[in-house]
């Protein structure tokens, strides 16, 4: 270390600053790294296209019951299914919620129960709701 007050051989003072040259630093590690995964990744791609069994798509198979399927498996589904699905994750969430509420009732005491009546009590008029509105009719 040169003594105080003089310069470094860089041009400034105190300790030397070390600079990466060459092949090792900047951006051409970076680069490098790049073109190594690319190629790679893009070999990996090729050696799959090779090494596949067939190019040709499964024709449609019966399945679960032995039925011929009667409609495509993506087909639409009807508006009230979505309902139906809208009450299973809501008393879905209801147990996600009466779960955790089990261990810490004792703990937090009566507002707990009170919370959770009104809880239910709210789910419950979303049920009377969908049911005065025919959404569990099927008919």
């Amino acid at each position: 270390m040169p003594p105080r007050g003089t310069r470094a051989p860089d041009g400034h003072r105190g300790r030397e600053r070390k600079v990466l040259n060459g092949p090792v630093g900047g951006p051409t590690a970076a680069l490098s790294l790049l073109a190594v995964v690319l190629l790679a990744v893009g070999g990996l791609h090729g050696l799959s296209r090779l090494l596949r069994v067939s190019a040709q798509p499964l024709s449609a198979v019966p399945f679960g019951s032995g039925l011929e399927p009667a409609e495509h498996a993506v087909s639409r589904f009807h508006v009230r299914w979505y309902t139906v699905t809208m009450l299973f994750l809501a008393f879905d969430m209801e147990m996600v919620f009466m779960y955790p509420w089990t261990l810490v009732i004792s703990a937090v005491g009566p507002g707990a129960v009170i919370e959770m009546f009104v809880f239910l009590g709210i789910l419950f008029a979303g049920v009377t709701y969908a049911w005065r509105e025919g959404a569990l009719r099927w008919t």
